[in-house]
């Protein structure tokens, strides 16, 4: 791969699309957001807007035709996302998926094994991997601070008592809608990465909301191998949020409450090129409880969002690892099918 620019094509410019992807493929150095795929004409307008130097399409074919992408990005809604990163694959294009990768961990295994025969790069949108507590967990954990891990307690509390609507609210199993594949592919990503492999998952997916006939309020827990545990709850129906994150372990806790900031600073238009980006206010520090049973503020960690799409060129460019590795995609898509399984039979579903 020559040290030209990269040129990127996105498909979808919904939230996903424009607050998520664009602004960070059109900032990473070495990537340049090329095309743009939306049909509705609202989207077309902001799009044009916002990034005058992208050629704006109606139909994904277009990009595979036009010949001159390095990659593609695919930000459509999930029942889109196997047959539109297949096409990308065949024809000769690397891929970034949102996530989840594909609704089935079949799917994803038939993708992954395309992208290896062709040799091009696929990897997938866990982005909540950069989320500032992620990250301090990860580092307490590394230099030993908790000690053994014994739990993690994870969590994404909304309250939206109406639904919104739309195919994310959408009880057709091809949608792969409802909290379970929404919310519960980052907190099972996270888990999965924190703590190792599962071997047993249990669930409970309930729909609370009037009119809906997909999970708006779902809990799951893992046994991983070496036996640590992780505890995470999903729900739209949190008016009061507990911790978004506790992990607990022979020597201390750490516990932190309030979502990472990018995603908000991104829906304002902000760009990850921006001083200070990702931080947050001391006033949102998380607490480490020590062995001695006293509490110490933990700054943390600047969310990094900026560093999937970094790891995405140097990917193309270099012929390094993905930032994500599909296979992970796939293990937290079994996780998530385990998990329908265990709330259907009422009972814990071995891996």
């Amino acid at each position: 791969m020559s040290d030209t620019t990269l040129r990127v094509g996105l498909v979808g410019y919904g939230l996903a699309g424009s607050a998520f992807h664009a602004p960070l493929i059109s900032t990473t150095p070495g990537l340049s957001l090329a095309a743009i795929v939306t049909s509705d004409p609202e989207r077309r307008k902001s799009a044009g807007e916002r990034y005058p130097d992208a050629r704006l399409v109606e139909r994904a074919d277009d990009l595979w035709t036009a010949g001159d992408l390095d990659a593609v990005v695919v930000a459509s809604p999930n029942r889109t996302h196997a047959p539109l990163a297949r096409a990308a694959l065949e024809a000769g294009l690397s891929v970034v998926v949102d996530k989840p990768l594909t609704p089935t961990s079949a799917e994803g295994a038939e993708l992954a094994a395309l992208a290896a025969e062709r040799n091009l790069v696929l990897t997938v949108y866990q982005n909540r991997r950069w989320d500032g507590d992620f990250l301090t967990a990860r580092k307490l954990v590394a230099a030993g601070e908790l000690g053994k891990v014994l739990r993690l307690e994870s969590r994404f509390d909304r309250w939206r008592p109406v639904p919104k609507g739309g195919w994310r609210e959408s009880g057709d199993p091809a949608e792969a809608g409802g909290l379970l594949f929404d919310l519960g592919s980052h907190l099972v990503d996270q888990a999965l990465q924190l703590l190792g492999p599962a071997t047993e998952v249990y669930a409970e997916v309930h729909t609370r909301r009037a009119g809906l006939t997909v999970d708006d309020d779902t809990f799951v827990a893992l046994r991983h191998e070496g036996d640590a545990r992780s505890h995470l709850w999903m729900s739209a129906l949190a008016a009061k949020a507990a911790p978004r994150l506790r992990l607990l372990g022979d020597r201390g806790a750490y516990t932190k409450f309030g979502l990472d900031v990018q995603e908000d600073a991104l829906r304002a238009g902000r760009l990850p090129t921006e001083a200070g980006w990702g931080r947050e206010p001391e006033s949102a520090y998380g607490v480490l409880t020590g062995y001695d049973g006293v509490d110490r503020t933990v700054p943390t960690e600047a969310g990094r969002y900026q560093d999937f799409y970094a790891g995405f060129a140097a990917a193309l460019r270099d012929g390094g690892p993905a930032p994500v590795d599909p296979a992970d995609a796939i293990a937290a898509l079994k996780v998530l099918e385990a998990a329908r399984q265990s709330a259907e039979r009422g009972e814990v579903v071995k891996l």
